[in-house]
């Protein structure tokens, strides 16, 4: 959507089944799209092969230290939450796939998307052991731990709910990538990342448009929607070990925080889809669409207040920095 149409006030509520009906065509336009831009890339390509060797246990290799790794102390913490992110690709799968179904134009994408997917866990897994950027004991351990939890989506309201946060979901995750290679300090991380976040960007347009057409069927319930999955929004990986000190050092690192949450995922989104300029609500989406901007605004506030602390932290470890020098 590029203009904000005036909708009619959806005093009607759609069921999960009549929306999932409705938007069938919407979803089979959007494949075509996505097929036609989406370029096929082999992980395997984007691995520097020659660097690798064994590792200590049976084969009798080197055991891991962490002088060996090429990436930076923030980057090599991000890669960990993002390649774990990926890992539970099964769960999310089965989450969208009992939402959205396996038949028709709706399974034909769960399946596909699953199938881009688990491409980034391949070439990242691949990437990081091969060039020994992190420990592979550790994070297998962390890997068994966080796949033993599964994923259960905060957004079980309804299949709106599901939409509006993989819209929100899958820019954060390409911004997350992108920020990683380019703090990472190595050009062939950076450029791996740069590929898996070509994916994740076309993936959010996917569920951007569905979810610009889902305005135009049910306004009310997609604004309703919307606010809830802003408001509460978490990062999926946010349940495994160690996430709350990891997303920390990434805020600080400028990998991941509060500014560029609101103002290069939910910002976007919400411009693009002209959401806070929607008309024609009734009195449930627009005090929903009232709320939302009033979240906004707070969150813009909370982001100004995070990196006067974030340039306080900064200030103090290049001046420990300094005097250790």
């Amino acid at each position: 959507m590029t203009t904000a149409p005036s909708h009619r006030t959806g005093s009607v509520a759609w069921s999960d089944t009549q929306l999932l009906h409705a938007l069938e065509e919407v979803v089979e336009t959007e494949i075509n799209r996505h097929l036609k831009v989406a370029k096929e890339w082999m992980p395997h390509e984007y691995v520097p092969w020659s660097d690798g060797r064994n590792f200590d246990g049976p084969l009798d290799g080197e055991p891991w230290s962490i002088e060996q790794s090429k990436v930076t102390d923030i980057a090599r913490t991000a890669l960990v939450v993002n390649l774990l992110t990926e890992d539970n690709l099964p769960s999310y799968h089965h989450e969208i796939a009992t939402l959205f179904g396996r038949e028709g134009a709706w399974g034909t994408w769960v399946h596909r998307w699953t199938a881009e997917e688990g491409r980034h866990s391949i070439v990242m897994r691949d990437y990081l052991l091969t060039t020994r950027a992190v420990d592979p004991v550790q994070l297998e351990r962390f890997r068994m731990a966080h796949m033993s939890e599964g994923f259960e989506s905060d957004n079980r309201h309804s299949m709106l709910h599901s939409v509006a946060y993989v819209a929100f979901q899958e820019l954060a995750t390409r911004i997350s990538h992108r920020n990683a290679g380019h703090h990472s300090g190595d050009p062939v991380c950076d450029r791996m990342l740069a590929r898996i976040a070509t994916d994740e960007n076309l993936h959010m347009v996917f569920y951007r448009n569905l979810l610009g057409a889902a305005f135009e069927l049910a306004p009310d319930q997609t604004m309703q929607a919307v606010r809830d999955v802003v408001v509460g929004f978490r990062m999926p990986g946010h349940g495994m070990p160690g996430f709350e000190r990891a997303a920390a050092r990434m805020a600080i690192g400028g990998i991941y925080n509060l500014r560029i949450h609101h103002d290069d995922v939910l910002q976007p989104v919400l411009r693009h889809l002209k959401v806070l300029e929607i008309t024609g609500l009734g009195p449930d989406g627009l005090k929903a669409q009232e709320e939302l901007g009033l979240f906004m605004g707070g969150l813009d506030d909370q982001a100004v207040k995070f990196e006067e602390r974030q340039q306080a932290i900064l200030a103090r470890k290049a001046a420990n920095e300094a005097r250790r020098a």
